[in-house]
């Protein structure tokens, strides 16, 4: 099953796995789900959202991994040089830490409701943590 459901702060998005492009990404996230979180703004990369993981291991390694996701599109940064997170853009990103550029994992999509994920993502800059929800749909 690839279809899933995504609650963050007010907002319920609909999204899909990239089971085809990156799929032990996916398999060990589903291990995972239900999968809770608060999500905070990004400091480095742009207008993102992220969860921050600390030492979390998915144990997988890269695969479809991008240092500019999209609108809509959700990475997973395994960890190594930082910690492990899960990173939400919803505009201009250039993934980074302290550490410099980094690169996640692409293997969520949320499909429609961009608008939404800006305004999501916006709250969370002016109005701080919201909590997100991962859950097949």
């Amino acid at each position: 099953m690839s279809a899933l459901k995504i609650t963050a702060g007010p907002f319920t998005f609909k999204a899909r796995f990239e089971e085809a492009l990156a799929p032990k990404t996916v398999a060990a996230f589903k291990k995972q789900m239900p999968f809770v979180s608060k999500v905070v703004h990004v400091r480095w990369s742009g207008e993102g959202v992220w969860m921050p993981l600390g030492d979390l291991d998915f144990g997988v390694d890269y695969e479809n991994h991008t240092s500019y996701p999209a609108p809509g599109q959700i990475i997973l940064y395994p960890g190594g040089i930082s910690e492990t997170e899960i990173l939400l853009a919803y505009g201009g990103v250039h993934f980074a830490s302290k550490m410099g550029q980094l690169a996640g994992n692409h293997f969520i999509t949320i499909e429609g409701d961009l608008e939404n994920v800006v305004k999501l993502g916006k709250m969370t800059l002016w109005e701080g943590a919201q909590d997100i929800r991962f859950e097949l749909a």
